[in-house]
């Protein structure tokens, strides 16, 4: 299956939005990063190597989602799972925020406990590789959005396609992520709420591109035809 350019558009612009709320909940986890926070060069290589981790897992998680995705869905269900999905964010814009804190309960919650254990151990080392370790656990933190492009990346329907939405989602979440690491206080608690303030926008960008994919309107990197439209030719005898 071909790569869609459109789908891992739409994938950048949810990572970008959900960067503005990834400050919000992971940004105290980026603030601590065992790095030394008076030497330029630390902050960037350590900003680079947590980010490369936290980005892997979700491309992981992709390979794994898509992988799922075809295997259950059918090609000519892509588009309407496209549209289904970009009415989903729709709703998610007009549900308040305290009905999505995502909670594990019982033995669902125990893989997590652990992810938290660990990340602890990890915060006590000054090695490299843990920087890139606590990125890696931190993916795997329970998050609503990123659960919510896992979703999207379903509908790939390809591991390769899975994968590459995965990666997107995470590109586009880098940008701010590695700001978070590098302004360090600078970011404190007002400017990280008036960043969130642009989240609903650029989701509802994300549903919009996600709708019009699903239409199939024949519009270049929007939202192209696919397949086409073939018509079997009857001959007469």
């Amino acid at each position: 299956m071909p790569v869609s350019t459109e789908l891992m558009g739409s994938a950048f612009v949810l990572g970008l939005a959900g960067s503005l709320h990834c400050i919000g909940m992971c940004g105290p986890l980026a603030l601590s990063l065992p790095v030394s926070h008076n030497n330029n060069l630390s902050r960037i290589s350590g900003g680079l190597i947590y980010n490369s981790g936290r980005i892997g897992s979700y491309t992981l998680m992709g390979l794994v989602f898509g992988s799922i995705g075809n295997l259950i869905i059918a090609a000519q269900w892509q588009n309407s799972l496209s549209i289904a999905l970009g009415i989903v964010i729709l709703i998610y814009l007009t549900i308040p925020r305290r009905y999505f804190h995502v909670t594990a309960p019982g033995a669902l919650g125990k893989p997590f406990v652990l992810v938290r254990q660990q990340l602890g151990k990890l915060f006590h080392s000054r090695k490299l590789s843990s920087l890139f370790f606590i990125g890696v656990l931190n993916g795997f933190l329970p998050c609503g959005l990123v659960y919510l492009a896992l979703s999207s990346s379903i509908i790939a329907a390809s591991p390769l396609n899975g994968g590459l939405f995965m990666l997107s989602f995470g590109t586009g979440t880098l940008p701010l992520m590695f700001a978070t690491v590098l302004m360090g206080n600078y970011l404190n608690q007002s400017l990280r709420r008036r960043m969130q303030r642009a989240v609903p926008l650029l989701l509802f960008v994300m549903a919009a591109l996600l709708i019009l994919r699903g239409m199939n309107l024949g519009i270049p990197f929007v939202s192209p035809e696919f397949g086409g439209h073939q018509h079997d030719v009857i001959e007469c005898h």
